[in-house]
């Protein structure tokens, strides 16, 4: 298990957090050394055995007593280095400090001046790696997993504030006449589409799926991040007067230049993300029963596929193999057990300590019963006579000298070739971008991955064209997109007003 959750009786966590809460306050204004002193909120989760068998979300949120606890450890430090490890430059010691004082209202609304989407950030967000890698009190305690639970905070203050109604539709200022087209409804776009708006232009969304939101609805499997919490912050969107336009492919049902030259855009921005899925071109990536990542949680988030009333196919799965370190390949596997795999398998080609995975996932992973195999790949894919994958020639590693990424490269050893039994593999090793807009829009300037190419303010070659997201920095964080997002937002703002 995860140190910063605990399977513990979520009401009897809440009770003694009451009784904390009520000792410091008793204490009048902490001192920093005593504020050093209280332990990290543990974060209340399902059961293992009882969530493997639903989809339900597994993280149980924060008790108000206990998110007063944990904004009670920020030692209030002048210098705020948490805000520098936010891409979207949330006023971070504000909300905190707010949430200490028990005023949940400001706290939520404060974010909202510079996150649109509070609740899907406080959830999948890497904070370890952002915010909270830079918190003061993770640096005195010599541990990252002792800093300041900002993520954490931040979803309560989203979630209370939905449930309260105190979550204010953000200010929308007078109509300017100018109009501005996002392309996909992901994390970058909706942040766009917010600034955008804010300012009083405009904006319509296109999707090409039949509905908003992304990667956050079609990857993130809803046990992570429920689809009601993405469709209650797009809503806060169409409140301001967002429009949004779903089965609208760019590329093929309407040109991107089309969009400016015959409908009278002003500007327009590009986050369609990365979603091309990656395969390891190996024998056998053909036979029945073997997935991308991609489509496999496509069917299972977005169409439904766990609900046994969908009309949406799904492969009916007994011994599952996961190829892959990522948090794609940990929301694929843990799909998998809950799609009723009787045994999931993930290989990794090098040891656990490079997996790109949160640790809180991998720890809630096999705590599910996922069982892991470092310094593991598969070699080939081997059907039956019909075509139907039923084993996996593998292959051992070890670790080399550090590659580009700075990780040491997995070398395969020589004659370890092995057998796996398995009628379903499931490829997680990332996505590429989709070709379909730089192959009908000419000038469009792109890297040899396909990621469209921009400047320092998110601008593509082409004017009044700007990118942000996957489909520039390739496979990424919801939060990264939502930074560059951000960026590309300031610079069209600026055009516009002129």
């Amino acid at each position: 298990m995860s140190e910063t959750t605990t399977n513990q009786d979520p009401a009897e966590i809440a009770k003694s957090a009451k009784k904390k809460l009520a000792e410091l306050s008793s204490k009048g204004k902490l001192t920093p050394k005593e504020r050093l002193a209280i332990e990290p909120q543990l974060m209340p989760v399902q059961y293992p055995v009882k969530r493997r068998k639903n989809i339900n979300e597994v993280a149980l949120g924060y008790s108000a007593e206990q998110a007063q606890i944990e904004a009670m450890r920020c030692i209030e430090c002048k210098n705020a280095p948490c805000v520098d490890g936010c891409p979207v430059r949330i006023n971070i010691p504000g909300f905190v400090k707010a949430i200490a004082e028990g005023d949940f209202s400001s706290a939520i609304n404060i974010i909202k001046e510079n996150n649109i989407l509070p609740a899907v950030c406080g959830r999948v967000c890497p904070q370890e790696t952002q915010c909270q890698e830079k918190c003061t009190v993770g640096k005195v305690l010599k541990d990252t997993e002792k800093s300041v639970s900002i993520g954490r905070l931040e979803r309560f203050a989203a979630d209370i504030g939905r449930e309260t109604g105190a979550m204010k539709t953000p200010t929308v200022k007078p109509e300017t006449g100018k109009k501005a087209a996002i392309i996909g409804s992901g994390p970058a776009g909706l942040v766009v589409a917010a600034d955008l708006r804010r300012e009083g232009h405009s904006v319509t969304i296109f999707e090409a799926f039949h509905k908003p939101g992304g990667v956050m609805v079609y990857g993130i499997p809803e046990f992570r991040l429920p689809k009601k919490i993405v469709r209650q912050e797009i809503d806060a969107l169409t409140a301001m007067g967002v429009k949004i336009v779903t089965n609208f492919v760019i590329g093929k049902t309407r040109k991107l230049m089309d969009l400016i030259e015959k409908d009278g855009f002003d500007a327009v921005f590009i986050g369609t993300g990365a979603g091309l899925p990656k395969f390891m071109e190996i024998e056998g990536e053909n036979l029945v029963g073997v997935f991308s990542a991609n489509e496999y949680l496509t069917r299972a988030n977005l169409m439904k596929a766990y609900d046994a009333k969908a009309d949406t196919p799904i492969y009916n799965s007994h011994k599952v193999v996961v190829l892959g370190g990522g948090n794609v390949a940990m929301d694929a596997a843990r799909t998998a057990v809950r799609l009723g795999a009787e045994e999931v398998l993930l290989l990794y080609r090098r040891t656990e300590k490079e997996m790109p995975a949160r640790t809180e996932e991998s720890a809630h992973a096999k705590e599910e019963g996922i069982q892991f195999h470092m310094l593991t790949n598969v070699k080939k894919f081997i059907g039956d006579e019909y075509g139907i994958l039923s084993k996996l020639e593998c292959l051992r590693y070890e670790l080399g000298e550090p590659d580009s990424s700075g990780r040491r490269r997995p070398v395969e050893i020589t004659n370890s070739e092995f057998i796996v039994e398995a009628d379903t593999a499931i490829v997680a090793i990332g996505n590429d971008s989709n070709p379909l807009i730089k192959q009908t829009t000419q000038g469009l300037s792109v890297n040899k991955w396909g990621n469209i190419i921009t400047d320092e303010n998110q601008k593509t070659s082409i004017n009044k064209i700007y990118a942000g997201g996957d489909i520039v920095l390739g496979a990424a964080t919801v939060i990264l997109a939502m930074g560059q997002g951000r960026t590309a937002a300031k610079a069209i703002n600026k055009i516009l007003a002129k």
